[in-house]
């Protein structure tokens, strides 16, 4: 991500040195996947990782409408960990939640990083229809210091806690419809005892 706002290495699979980094996790197919990843970031760690886990397994153009609508206020992100001090909020019930929030800053990061990642997928040919977030990953980044000042020429540290994020996205299989099967190959429905047991008592009250 460049800029002077957002601040951090950001880059797909292969491209630049953030592109050499190790994912905690590898997909399926690589030749129905893409990668993108960005390391350093200053975005709270926190806020991010919430974030992230409300888009997980999420459809890529789903992810992408949802954060948008985050940012305007019409959705909410649930805060089910990491929720010390979280305010309740009407809205938090669209996600079965009580505490939910806003994050600005995290869902333009995320949001970014989707494009980047959708960038990919085009240049290798797949389809960006049928995307879906197979890997979402934020780890803590090294703290970044700074420092307050307090009375009687007292200093105290006032840290930034910036994040790495990893995303894999994956072509998503398509249902394939059962065949119907032949009387030859169908296989005989297996009958328990006590359907048995239940079967004679009928055909016995029957009589």
């Amino acid at each position: 991500v460049q800029g002077s706002k957002q601040q951090g290495r950001c880059a797909g699979a292969g491209q630049g040195a953030a592109g050499a980094m190790k994912y905690s996790r590898e997909a399926e197919n690589s030749t129905k996947s893409c990668k993108a990843s960005g390391s350093d970031l200053r975005v709270h760690f926190k806020n991010t990782c919430v974030t992230a886990a409300a888009i997980k397994k999420m459809q890529l153009k789903k992810a992408k409408k949802y954060l948008e609508d985050v940012l305007e206020h019409k959705q909410a992100i649930p805060f089910r960990f990491f929720n010390g001090c979280i305010g309740r909020h009407a809205q938090a019930k669209m996600t079965n939640a009580t505490q939910c929030r806003w994050p600005k800053k995290s869902c333009e990061f995320l949001l970014h990083l989707l494009k980047n990642a959708e960038s990919n997928a085009e240049v290798k040919g797949l389809d960006t229809d049928n995307l879906e977030i197979f890997h979402i990953q934020v780890n803590r980044a090294q703290k970044q210091r700074r420092r307050t000042y307090r009375a009687h020429g007292r200093t105290n540290p006032y840290m930034s806690s910036p994040c790495h994020i990893e995303l894999i996205l994956q072509e998503k299989d398509r249902a394939v419809t059962k065949g119907e099967e032949d009387e030859e190959t169908k296989r005989p429905k297996k009958i328990f005892k006590k359907r048995l047991a239940q079967q004679r008592s009928q055909a016995l009250t029957a009589a």
